[in-house]
């Protein structure tokens, strides 16, 4: 397991979209193995108060044609820390020169579905404003607990977020069946 990093919530700050871009065009390293890149977490919600991390959800289309470049990976300055306890995916984090975790990289193949999960609780939270400002005091709350320990901060939410995640995928699939109904 890595080592917690302390944490501390930002206000939004509008660079995070143009910050993210910036990491997802590093990622054109890996060539015709990556598929798309999506992202996510709270830097990705405009108006969401944040850990000043940017999350990034690359999808590749063979996790071990992904492995074979890991070289490519690292040598961008990100650690590798393979499945991270998700099967399916490669977790990749960035630090800056003082040790401040700068990005992650959540590596997974289109047809998993902690893709469709992320991007439902990513786009639900974009959709209801008032959601995402009960998980910025959720957050928040978190963070006042353990300022200290990025680990127990995860947990501290943890409940909060399987319960938005289990919502924005019943939002999300119901959504898209209004829109497949919609269609001629």
């Amino acid at each position: 397991m890595l080592p917690p990093y302390p944490v501390a919530i930002a206000e939004p700050d509008p660079d995070w979209p143009r910050i993210a871009a910036a990491y997802a065009e590093q990622l054109l390293v890996l060539g015709p193995v990556l598929v798309g890149v999506h992202h996510i977490g709270s830097t990705s919600v405009p108006g969401l108060a944040a850990k000043p991390i940017i999350d990034l959800m690359p999808l590749v289309g063979d996790l071990g044609a992904l492995d074979a470049r890991r070289p490519d990976i690292v040598a961008l300055g990100y650690a590798w820390h393979g499945e991270y306890g998700i099967p399916g995916r490669r977790f990749c984090t960035l630090d800056d020169a003082a040790g401040t975790r700068r990005a992650h990289l959540h590596f997974f193949e289109p047809g998993s579905p902690d893709v469709a999960r992320h991007l439902a609780f990513r786009d639900y939270l974009r959709a209801h404003p008032a959601i995402a400002a009960a998980y910025a005091r959720e957050k928040r709350h978190a963070a006042r607990l353990h300022p200290d320990d990025s680990h127990a901060y995860n947990d501290e939410k943890d409940a909060w977020v399987r319960a938005a995640e289990a919502e924005a995928l019943h939002w999300s699939a119901a959504t898209n069946a209004g829109r497949q109904a919609a269609r001629p």
